[in-house]
């Protein structure tokens, strides 16, 4: 084994994506817009062993660009983990020596589960502009086939950061007994106008790259500065103004002094681009549209007409956690979950985590977290509170 071997000490170890198909013609599956769509494959991932009663079950969910693959390692040779390994593990907050974790990559993705990129059986092209507009209750449907899949009847819990976050209030709208308990981390029940606006910059600037063809490029020709710019756009909201003023400042990359041209020469810029370059390298453009856009939509005030009319039916015990330095989903649009939620008497518990990290900190702030879940998911009783 490579260098890897003394850094899957604490990890899952070596894990391999599955493959889970349904809906195959002529049941295909309603979606939200009012179209159908099948057959449809999920690609997901699974740590840990599911108990004899099948009462150990954690459906994890991803944000906006992750995918199924949230620890371990595909192969020996593989430099990084799984996206949020840190987390889940043996021991970790979700310890896979206790509970058994599930993974998948959403409906409209570009990690194994049917999207835009994929073939169309009945034109035998690509989906492109083609493929149906997908919505987060979309989603969680597909989900749901996989737990029933799987012949989970009940899961011990569901939890999700930042767009895995609506997934998890979904879930727990749509499906109310299907789980004794929620997380749900730096996330929202609707998007705010201003991240709306950064979605639409950001989709426009995919759209308008000259390899784009609405929709119809190939592998030699993606929209990589679009979608580039895409990425760098978002990842500035995923920051703070304090963790770039630590993490960057205004140092230049390769200059003691400002070199009067155009050129990219502070630190933060060369981050920025080597963000976007990067995610080129492993992201559909045509994904990224569908995704921004399923967020766009997702409004549970507008859709029942209050938050709380929204969580009327959950039984959940949930949990709420939100960073100070969050100004993408900000504290106040968790409280305003967990207010809804206790003018119902549901049972919700909210913390408030200071950070400096911004958005990124339900990645980055590990220890604190790690201490939370672990205290929640500790404190639930596998016997069903009997």
């Amino acid at each position: 084994m490579n260098d890897n071997s003394g850094k899957m000490t604490d990890s899952v170890g070596i894990v391999k994506t599955k493959c889970f198909t349904f809906a195959n013609p002529p049941d295909e599956m309603m979606l939200k817009c009012g179209k159908k769509l099948g057959p449809v494959t999920l690609a997901y991932e699974t740590y840990g062993a599911l108990s004899p009663e099948k009462d150990n079950a954690i459906l994890i969910f991803h944000a906006l660009t992750g995918d199924s693959h949230a620890a371990g390692y595909h192969s020996e040779k593989d430099s990084k983990p799984g996206w949020w390994d840190t987390m889940v593990g043996p021991g970790k907050a979700f310890d896979t020596n206790k509970y058994f974790i599930i993974c998948s990559n959403y409906l409209g993705g570009c990690k194994g589960t049917t999207g835009p990129d994929d073939i169309n059986p009945k034109t035998k092209k690509k989906y492109g502009l083609s493929f149906p507009v997908v919505t987060i209750t979309d989603m969680v449907k597909v989900q749901k086939k996989l737990i029933d899949h799987l012949k989970i009847k009940k899961l011990l819990a569901v939890a999700g950061g930042s767009m895995g976050g609506m997934l998890t209030l979904e879930w727990l709208i749509s499906y109310p007994d299907s789980t004794r308990s929620a997380i749900a981390i730096a996330t929202t029940s609707r998007l705010s106008p201003q991240a709306i606006a950064f979605d639409h910059v950001g989709r426009n600037a995919i759209i308008s790259d000259q390899n784009w063809h609405n929709g119809t490029y190939d592998l030699d020709s993606i929209p990589k500065e679009g979608l580039a710019i895409a990425r760098m756009i978002g990842h500035i909201t995923y920051l703070s103004d304090a963790s770039m003023h630590k993490k960057f400042g205004r140092r230049l990359q390769s200059r003691d002094s400002f070199g009067y041209d155009i050129s990219s020469e502070f630190q933060v810029e060369n981050y920025l681009k080597y963000q976007g370059d990067k995610f080129v390298e492993r992201f559909d453009a045509n994904t990224y549209l569908y995704l921004t856009k399923a967020m766009d939509y997702f409004d549970l005030p507008s859709r029942y007409g209050s938050l709380t009319q929204a969580f009327k039916n959950i039984s959940a015990k949930t949990l709420v956690i939100s960073f100070t330095s969050d100004w993408l989903f900000p504290p106040y649009q968790s409280k305003e979950i967990v207010k809804a939620m206790m003018n119902l008497d549901k049972d919700v518990s909210y913390i408030e985590i200071k950070s400096s990290y911004g958005h990124d900190a339900f990645l980055l702030e590990t220890n604190h977290l790690t201490k939370i879940v672990k205290s929640f998911l500790t404190n639930l009783k596998l016997n069903d509170g009997k």
